[in-house]
């Protein structure tokens, strides 16, 4: 999700774009203590607990992708918090297999020693606090914020256990990397690979297994395969270093985790060791396991700035070429030139002041963007490309845009008359609106330029949004402060003509290119629902006829009445288009109001599994490329009554797939005589044969049909 996150911010500065909403956290965040009192002076643990939602997870401190998990400590008076200890990961994959990094599932401790001072009060009670932060992936990744508290009495007496909690910290403490004793490691390097040979005392016969090892300063390559042999009794380990990893490495620290655990001495599955490359050591040793957990800050986060910021840089220079804006810019010059005669301080410090014009009004427009932002910081802003509604709508904005680009219309033509006449102005305080207001509103080719500006705002932190405006601004005045430095090289400036128009229309591709984007990323949002991505395309069709109506019969040139029409016409189509292509949220209804249309893939042993555990069967023969069977799912599955009398009848889904040729669904339909699709099966518990549905449903058919389901 990060790369995902960069990648949609460095595509929206070359005229891509990118960005953006989630709603509930999978994760929930809480602090735990095994006491409920403390005594003065003496340390105690706590513990951050996450509770992950099934194929959720977060990270270890060495993620392979993403970020850890952080703790930001508001504690009281002369209390102190050690690092976070960390629990044994395990190797985390999405959905389709494949892996992320390292990191926790299920439920998950964290473990902090807290010491209070030696001379805190007793009788009284104290409140510890934290801002807790962790990154949360599945197929997609968002960001978890919680602030925790955990109240605790002081007591001068030995303290009070919460057995619950007890019982809990207990067996998550056990299951704590150890150091472990009678084994050696050594560590030895090549340009590519690292072999790690780990020896057992004489006398172990305890043999781990599922060895993996997990560096933790991203020294070996998450992602690549760990190749374990046996070498007359010493496990052998043949990694891959991480193309990226630390160059001056001269220690390997981690954790070995060992599925049947280490043997009767080490209750957990987890063994830290630190070991210096070319030597022999035992394996353990906490320093690897309680660095202290650095804010979550992306990986390489300057460098991916540092470039996000010249593509800003270039996209201000780039809106230079635009046919509305290149001619005018000897003229400004001259301006400056007429205002200051042949005083050559007076022309650069018109300049000088145009330019600062332009960074106040790009400045002023970030801060309002990130005001709006912080109003909607608790919904989760900063990860909208989550929503499918967001996307869909950035992908329209883009859209609208591309089109624009293309010629289909024009956008701002009444505002050129303002800029003119802020452009006669005259003094310093006239270049500075110039700078200031003409360049927003006098050229409206900036339009689509500071559509993808506007959403990386909305994607990254307050800092980095305002550095990214403010180099589109530099990019942007640039040429007019070196033009009002050197007057004469307006003689080198090619002439305008029809290149300009040419270069605008080229710079509407990596638009599409983003909308194309964008869509790919709904196909993946919208997969449980077959209609969703076709009324999506439709509803792109029908905002661009609304783009080329308001072009054709709308724009300032026509007959007002035909303007009206245009305008009025290109109205209802655009919010038509947003009707259609709006994403839906999945289809659900019941009895109990928690049913949701969930399709299993079909097979004759899915059927006969499911009869004998005397539930009914529907089956659905179907392909994308069957305009029928499309209209049936809407008429049927979107029906409360019908999905009321599925989930009563707990009835399985399954469904054929055709779209692509499937041996096995051809045979299956030649059974009943039929050589196309739709073709739709009830099978009921108690009967041998199904009942056969009709070509095109109806509601009706469908419940009739469950009802002799018995």
């Amino acid at each position: 999700m990060l790369l995902l996150r960069r990648l949609s911010v460095l595509l929206a500065l070359c005229c891509l774009s990118a960005p953006v909403l989630v709603s509930a956290a999978p994760v929930s965040a809480s602090l735990v203590a095994p006491v409920s009192s403390i005594q003065p002076g003496q340390p105690f643990w706590v513990a951050l607990q996450l509770d992950h939602e099934d194929h959720w997870h977060s990270y270890w401190i060495n993620p392979g992708t993403g970020y850890p998990t952080s703790l930001d400590w508001k504690l009281p008076p002369g209390f102190t918090a050690g690092p976070i200890v960390w629990p044994t990961p395990h190797v985390v994959k999405d959905t389709k297999g494949i892996v992320t990094g390292h990191g926790y599932e299920g439920r998950t401790l964290l473990f902090v020693q807290v010491t209070p001072p030696a001379d805190l009060p007793a009788g009284q009670s104290v409140t510890l606090q934290a801002t807790a932060d962790w990154l949360m992936c599945k197929d997609v990744c968002m960001p978890g914020n919680a602030a925790v508290s955990l109240k605790l009495d002081v007591s001068p007496a030995e303290p009070a256990a919460d057995l619950t909690v007890a019982r809990r910290f207990n067996n998550a403490f056990s299951e704590l990397p150890q150091p472990l004793t009678g084994w050696t490691l050594t560590a030895t390097r090549s340009d590519q690979t690292l072999t790690v040979r780990l020896t057992p005392a004489a006398g172990t016969t305890h043999r781990p297994q599922d060895l993996h090892l997990f560096d933790t300063v991203g020294y070996v390559d998450f992602a690549a395969a760990q190749k374990i042999t046996d070498d007359q009794g010493t496990i052998v380990m043949t990694l891959t270093i991480a193309k990226d990893g630390p160059a001056d490495a001269t220690h390997l620290t981690g954790i070995l985790s060992s599925s049947n655990g280490w043997g009767a001495n080490v209750l957990g599955h987890g063994a830290t060791f630190d070991v210096e490359f070319g030597t022999t050591a035992p394996v353990a040793g906490a320093k690897p396991q309680n660095p202290e957990p650095a804010r979550p800050n992306p990986p390489a986060a300057s460098g991916s700035l540092l470039g996000t910021l010249l593509l800003a840089f270039v996209g201000g220079l780039i809106l230079n070429l635009m046919p509305c804006v290149f001619p005018v810019l000897g003229i400004k010059i001259m301006g400056f030139v007429n205002q200051a005669g042949n005083d050559r301080r007076k022309i650069t410090m018109h300049g000088l002041v145009f330019a600062l014009g332009v960074l106040v009004s790009f400045w002023v427009l970030a801060g309002a963007l990130l005001m709006l932002r912080a109003g909607g910081a608790q919904l989760g802003w900063g990860f909208q490309l989550q929503s499918p509604a967001f996307v869909f709508g950035m992908a329209v904005f883009m859209l609208v845009f591309a089109l624009n680009m293309s010629g289909l219309f024009e956008i701002g033509l009444s505002a050129t008359g303002v800029g003119g006449n802020l452009q006669m102005k005259e003094g310093y305080g006239g270049s500075f609106f110039t700078g200031a207001l003409a360049t927003l509103v006098a050229t409206p080719c900036s339009a689509p330029f500071l559509a993808p500006a506007l959403g990386a705002a909305l994607s990254l932190s307050a800092v980095e949004s305002l550095l990214i405006f403010t180099a589109i601004a530099i990019g942007l005045a640039l040429p007019y402060l070196l033009l009002s430095m050197f007057p004469q090289a307006i003689k080198l400036l090619p002439r305008p003509g029809a290149w300009m128009e040419t270069f605008k229309q080229a710079m509407a591709f990596p638009l599409y290119a983003t909308v194309g984007w964008l869509l790919w990323v709904l196909a993946g949002q919208t997969k449980d629902d077959d209609n969703a991505l076709l009324l999506i395309a439709f509803g792109f069709v029908l905002v661009a006829m609304a783009a080329w109506a308001y072009g054709r019969f709308g724009q300032a040139f026509g007959k007002p009445r035909r303007q009206l029409f245009g305008r009025v016409f290109a109205a209802v189509l655009f919010v038509g288009g947003l009707y259609t292509g709006w994403p839906k949220s999945a289809p659900t209804a019941a009895v109990d109001g928690s049913y949701q249309v969930v399709w299993e893939k079909w097979s004759p042993e899915a059927i006969k599994a499911a009869q004998a555990a005397g539930r009914p069967v529907y089956v659905d023969f179907t392909a994308r490329w069957c305009a029928t069977c499309q209209t049936n799912k809407a008429t049927v599955f979107h029906n409360d009554e019908v999905l009321a009398a599925l989930a009563r009848k707990n009835v399985v889904l399954l469904r054929g797939d055709w779209t692509n040729r499937d041996p096995k669904i051809t045979a299956e339909l030649a059974r009943w005589n039929r050589s196309a699709v739709p073709f739709n099966l009830i099978y009921a518990p108690s009967m041998s044969e199904p009942i056969i549905l009709p070509e095109l449903l109806s509601p009706g058919k469908v419940l009739e049909a469950l009802a002799m389901a018995k």
